[in-house]
């Protein structure tokens, strides 16, 4: 049997998609930056790391999923000898904490974004909300989640869910999306907002407007459902199953004098095996 190079899922992503409405629907829900902060502007604590930011001026309670409000910012000289920013919150307990950065007020105020780590700006939730709840959408990830970002099992893809709300997430995924679908099943979806980017969960990554069936007309209600639910079944074809599992991690091609073999590798050990483009064999 003839056979092709090994081909991994990076190669298989290769092509660039052409921007869609999806892809710019949250693109100007970003962090703003301190120029355009106002004295009480919330930022929620994800990390308990946070305490390293602050230095001397961390309070001994923890502040994991607690509101920090900004207060100022006002440039020093660091120890060094060169300006330095210190920006100062405000505790829920009263108590101020100081975040000294090592850019000169001048310089920070001239940025178009600025980051405090470990934390949230309240702001983008806000944003989020206001785009996101109560609007039905189509999620196109079977990988629904749960309050604390954990996997759940059961989850469809391709089937109308409506947002009940939206809330501050986690470091990685900082906006928390909980949905309902129409069996009145409710999960959970951690995203990006902002602009695309390489983010592997965005608005565009994991909702559509549209109803994706109008896409593939030609694929069989059975064979839909199949994919709605995240399986497969012999005589599917490469686009059914890619549909239904998302990409390989690894693709092997060969030939023989009476077929044409592919085998798919998914990361979680399920194997997919191809004869003329259907489905042969599969451990799933």
């Amino acid at each position: 049997m003839e056979s092709t190079p090994r081909i991994t899922g990076k190669d298989v992503r290769r092509e660039v998609a052409p921007v869609t409405p999806e892809d710019t629907y949250l693109a100007d829900v970003a962090d703003s930056p301190l120029s355009a902060w106002e004295r009480g502007k919330e930022f929620m604590v994800t990390d308990p790391r946070i305490s390293r930011i602050f230095g001397a001026t961390a309070p001994t309670q923890p502040l994991t999923g607690k509101i920090i409000r900004y207060d100022s910012a006002s440039e020093t000289t660091g120890i060094t000898g060169s300006p330095v920013t210190d920006v100062t919150f405000i505790s829920p307990e009263g108590d101020r904490l100081v975040y000294r950065i090592n850019r000169s007020l001048r310089r920070l105020m001239s940025e178009t974004s600025t980051e405090i780590p470990f934390t949230i700006q309240m702001s983008v939730i806000a944003g989020a909300a206001d785009r996101l709840i109560g609007k039905k959408f189509y999620i196109l990830t079977s990988s629904w989640r749960d309050d604390t970002d954990n996997p759940v099992g059961g989850g469809r893809k391709f089937i109308p869910v409506t947002v009940d709300s939206v809330a501050a997430g986690n470091s990685l995924f900082p906006v928390k999306v909980a949905f309902t679908d129409p069996e009145g099943r409710s999960a959970r979806i951690f995203i990006h907002a902002g602009a695309k980017g390489e983010a592997p969960r965005t608005f565009s990554r994991v909702f559509s407007f549209a109803d994706p069936r109008i896409q593939y007309p030609h694929i069989t209600p059975e064979h839909w459902q199949l994919i709605i639910d995240g399986r497969v079944t012999e005589g599917m074809t490469l686009e059914e199953c890619r549909l239904s599992l998302g990409t390989p991690k690894e693709i092997e091609r060969g030939a023989t004098n009476s077929f044409y073999r592919e085998a798919w590798l998914y990361e979680n050990g399920v194997y997919l095996l191809f004869e003329d483009g259907l489905l042969k064999r599969f451990r799933h």
